[in-house]
């Protein structure tokens, strides 16, 4: 338009029909006005030079632990060298934010560290002091040699002598550097008062050609202006002498002194400044690298890596660990421990525990989901991030996308997870939902960019429409790589390698990032959850358990106990198993001695008890959800099969063991089968009463005397008038070939006891 009018204007000087041009113009302004406004509605946006001074100013924010030392200067220096440049070449405003941190610390590193804050090699920073709680003593020097200060309303901030007064060199150079610094919200006479509690501090009303102003002075300084005959209109007492200079931020903001701003929380400095929200993750700021741990997801994510991690998260923090950094190089794996792991990740923020993603090659599918848990993202030039759509598996092996409106679950989590790390929910969906439409927006007021879905738009009439987001359209899951997960705001930046990472995380050069090593548990649990493993686990309890009911010498016992006992340690460690499993087993394992030893019945309890144990041995094997459909069956078949085989199996070894375990010279003698003459190689065998194996078949009944054919421990076998069955004592284990006596039959169980030597000729 400005063209057009150019033009117009040109004519006019240069012919005589300029009148006619001036009024086609001036019909003709409120139509172009009319038109650059709609052009800009839909998404054209503002010329060019309009872009570059409402782009986002760039941000870095840092925490100043106590106490201040060289490495905290040495990251603090660092990053504000490495953001001024960036600022230089891309004629971008720059905001650093120190967050002070309450302690003591040398007078000397404070007052250096202000000195650079306040130098040339700083001049383009507006550098900002964030205190979100009360700071007394040195490190307050480290806020006046801010461009800014804000505070919590509650928080204090002051009394640089903590009760005394400085001593008067450092008074005189903290001066110098207020001097230099011009911050509009301090003076000396106030900066006084922060140093010396004997100084009291008046808040002032000058009138000057009939202009008020409001200034802080001293004591001494308002009884100079009152001999230079200025108009003193109004005094008010703001600081006692004797009494610390300390002032809240509520107090502070009421006086119009000290403070630029108050925020309650600090996602709202990113409101304040007009910085992206993600920019204020802390970098490192303390000098305790040795803090920093490397954990490695480098696997198919499943609920055995899941347990990994959450055993190395916890090792870490137990080492006092401040940062976690995740290298994470997988292709995905199984939503469900995704999204734990994601939500684990997310919930170390409350522990103050700041958490980094580095992907160097690839975080696909629930890798990604997992990354999105982090504070920080750094991501490789060809690194790779997205695709984080739900599949599963058919039993014929072929892959088959869910629908997307069953995965709600999976929606609600990534929009929490945009909403805690301050990421564009759009965008994070788009991983997900192959047909969402991602469009660039940009805010009226602030010219912040930013990405929204169409649905989101309408619902915010503060963001204007901008273009849509090309990897969007093509119809598939959004995956960004590189630079481009930076533009859309999923990434912080790009790291080239480790070197790289460390220097952008201001970690020096010579601490060495090495990842948490897996231990000889880890190495156990990740072979004993193999499937061929647990079956052979199961393979191995059972067939003790078989053996063991014949020979009854209970090392076999022991055996299969400790079959089982592995097995839920394992799977507890690995993730899948928990104390319900446990119970459930232990339950079922009750009642089945219930049913053998105690209480009479028709197999109630043995029924429930073996109903009980399989159930728990089912769910201790796999992690059942309802997030991913259809892959419940497929894994409770895969469960069925690897409990399944080793039972055939077993069936199959008790044949076997029942024909020729008899038959083995070291176990026949204690193996619970009926004698059946002379065995090979035997010298000595027991004769049975003859009047006890006469008569005729049929129900055994209350006082029937018989002979123990086995050794009866408690279980074993026993012969009544020409009938073998299984019985069992009431007490003590009784010797083969002894008299017996029934003393309960109840169904198919009967108990015995042994009859005394009186007894044994009773009819």
């Amino acid at each position: 338009m400005s063209n057009s009018l150019t033009n117009l204007k040109f004519t006019r000087a240069t012919h005589g029909s300029g009148w006619f041009h001036f009024c086609l113009a001036f019909l003709l302004l409120p139509t172009l006005v009319l038109f650059a406004q709609e052009a800009e509605e839909q998404g054209a946006g503002p010329p060019a030079a309009e872009q570059n001074v409402t782009r986002e100013p760039l941000a870095r924010y840092l925490v100043v632990n106590s106490p201040v030392d060289d490495n905290v200067f040495r990251s603090v220096r660092n990053t504000a060298i490495s953001l001024q440049e960036q600022a230089v070449q891309e004629d971008r405003t720059a905001v650093l934010i120190l967050e002070i941190r309450p302690g003591q610390s040398e007078f000397h590193q404070v007052y250096g560290l202000a000195q650079f804050l306040s130098s040339a090699r700083a001049n383009r920073l507006t550098t900002i002091a964030w205190v979100p709680e009360t700071v007394t003593g040195n490190n307050v020097v480290v806020a006046l040699g801010c461009k800014e200060i804000v505070l919590h309303p509650d928080a204090l901030l002051g009394d640089i002598g903590r009760g005394k007064p400085v001593d008067a060199s450092e008074e005189q150079s903290i001066l110098s550097l207020v001097n230099k610094r011009h911050n509009l919200q301090v003076n000396n006479d106030l900066v006084l008062g922060l140093l010396n509690p004997d100084v009291s501090l008046l808040q002032i009303t000058l009138e000057r050609d009939g202009v008020s102003e409001k200034r802080v002075v001293t004591e001494q300084q308002a009884k100079v202006l009152r001999d230079n005959q200025l108009v003193i209109t109004d005094v008010e007492v703001i600081k006692d002498k004797g009494k610390p200079g300390l002032f809240s931020g509520k107090q502070a903001r009421e006086l119009g002194l000290l403070v630029s701003h108050t925020v309650n929380q600090q996602a709202e400095l990113a409101e304040i400044y007009r910085i992206d929200p993600q920019n204020l993750k802390a970098h490192l700021g303390s000098s305790e690298h040795s803090q920093v741990r490397l954990i490695d997801v480098t696997q198919i994510i499943d609920p055995v890596l899941e347990a990994f991690i959450d055993r190395q998260i916890e090792r870490a923090l137990k080492e006092g660990a401040q940062t976690l950094i995740f290298r994470i190089k997988s292709p995905g794996g199984y939503l469900i421990s995704g999204t734990n792991l994601a939500t684990r990740i997310a919930e170390l923020e409350e522990r103050k525990i700041r958490t980094i993603a580095w992907i160097p090659e690839q975080a696909l599918s629930s890798a990604a989901i997992t990354a999105l848990g982090c504070d920080e993202i750094y991501i490789g030039p060809n690194g790779q991030i997205g695709d984080a759509g739900v599949i599963h598996q058919q039993f014929d092996g072929a892959f088959e996308r869910v629908p997307e409106k069953i995965i709600s679950p999976l929606l609600q989590t990534l929009n929490s997870l945009a909403d805690r790390k301050h990421r564009p929910a759009a965008v994070l969906q788009a991983m997900t939902l192959k047909d969402l439409q991602v469009f660039q927006a940009r805010h009226r007021e602030t010219g912040r960019i930013w990405y929204m879905s169409e649905e989101e738009l309408q619902d915010r009439a503060e963001w204007i429409k901008g273009p849509m987001v090309p990897e969007s359209a093509e119809g598939l899951l959004l995956t960004l790589q590189g630079e481009r997960a930076v533009d859309l705001k999923v990434a912080a930046a790009v790291a080239e390698d480790l070197n790289d990472l460390k220097e952008r995380l201001n970690i020096p050069p010579d601490v060495e990032l090495k990842a948490v090593a897996r231990t000889w548990v880890d190495t156990l649990i990740y072979i004993l959850n193999d499937p061929f493993v647990t079956g052979f686990l199961f393979f191995i309890a059972i067939i003790c358990i078989y053996i063991e009911l014949h020979l009854m010498v209970g090392f076999f016992g022991i055996c299969s106990a400790l079959c089982f006992s592995i097995f839920f340690w394992s799977r507890y460690l690995g993730g899948s198993a928990s104390g319900l499993e446990i119970l459930l087993f232990l339950i079922g394992l009750t009642c089945i001695l219930l049913e053998i030893f105690v209480i009479p019945g028709f197999g109630v309890f043995g029924v429930t008890g073996a109903v009980l144990m399989l159930l728990s041995l089912i769910l201790a094997s796999e992690t059942f959800n309802n997030i991913e459909p259809q892959v419940n069956s497929q894994k409770l078949f895969q469960v069925l099969t690897m409990i399944g085989i080793p039972i055939l199996a077993v069936i199959v070894s008790s044949m076997l063991i029942g024909k020729y375990l008899p038959q083995i010279p070291l176990l026949r003698h204690i193996v619970l089968t009926p004698p059946t003459g002379k065995h090979a190689g035997d010298t000595d065998t027991f004769q049975l009463r003859p009047d006890l194996l006469e008569g005729s078949r049929g129900p055994i009944a209350l006082g029937e005397q018989g002979v123990s054919v086995t050794i009866l421990r408690p279980a074993g076998k026993a012969r009544f008038r020409n009938q073998l069955l299984d019985v069992i004592t009431e007490g003590p284990y009784i010797q083969p070939a002894t008299t017996i006596e029934v003393v309960e039959v109840h169904g198919n169980r009967i108990v015995v006891r042994e009859l005394l030597e009186a007894e044994t000729g009773r009819a």
